[in-house]
């Protein structure tokens, strides 16, 4: 867990570590024999056990740990990650805002709040389409790691900021995905 979690100083925004050793070890990163049947190189999301798979050829796959926002239940189905973006810009939904509206000053209209060590989409972001429609569902890191292994109030599916710089290199612009 050490050297998975540490401080990554080479970054934009330089990564705090992470203190591994108050994390469940079962939502480490980790490969494991993979459970999904999915084709090499799909990204399918277990929201009930709170797991990310990436699949490998020869029945492996990359698991990480993630926290699930009730967003992260609302949308289930297959899709694709359009792109993907380092340090990405937050803005909040017009629903998120007109629940929070102190968080206006974030909202698109006014060009959201810039990639940063304390933006709620953490150090990478894989945007989800179907469809050809943007679904407004991301894979994100953030800077709360200890929401990942829970059920969180918002957002869409986070991991922790090193898992998604991991993820982010390992995952190709059209790579298939499924939320179960």
């Amino acid at each position: 867990g050490a050297v998975l979690y540490a401080a990554k100083a080479d970054e934009q925004f330089p990564l705090p570590a992470i203190p591994y050793n108050k994390i469940d070890p079962r939502f480490y990163r980790q490969m494991v024999s993979d459970p999904t049947g999915e084709a090499p190189g799909t990204l399918v999301v277990d929201t009930g056990s709170h797991y990310l798979y990436f699949t490998y050829p020869n029945g492996q796959a990359m698991r990480y740990g993630v926290g699930i926002g009730r967003m992260g239940y609302s949308w289930k189905g297959r899709g694709v990650i359009r792109y993907k973006k380092p340090w990405p810009r937050w803005t909040p939904s017009e629903n998120y805002v007109a629940d929070k509206p102190e968080m206006k000053m974030f909202s698109a209209s006014y060009g959201g709040l810039v990639g940063g060590i304390n933006n709620p989409l953490g150090a990478r972001a894989l945007y989800i389409f179907q469809n050809g429609q943007d679904t407004l569902y991301r894979i994100h890191g953030t800077p709360d790691w200890k929401s990942v292994g829970k059920q969180v109030s918002s957002g869409c599916i986070r991991m922790f900021n090193q898992d998604v710089i991991d993820l982010y290199n390992r995952v190709e612009n059209g790579a298939e995905i499924i939320v179960r």
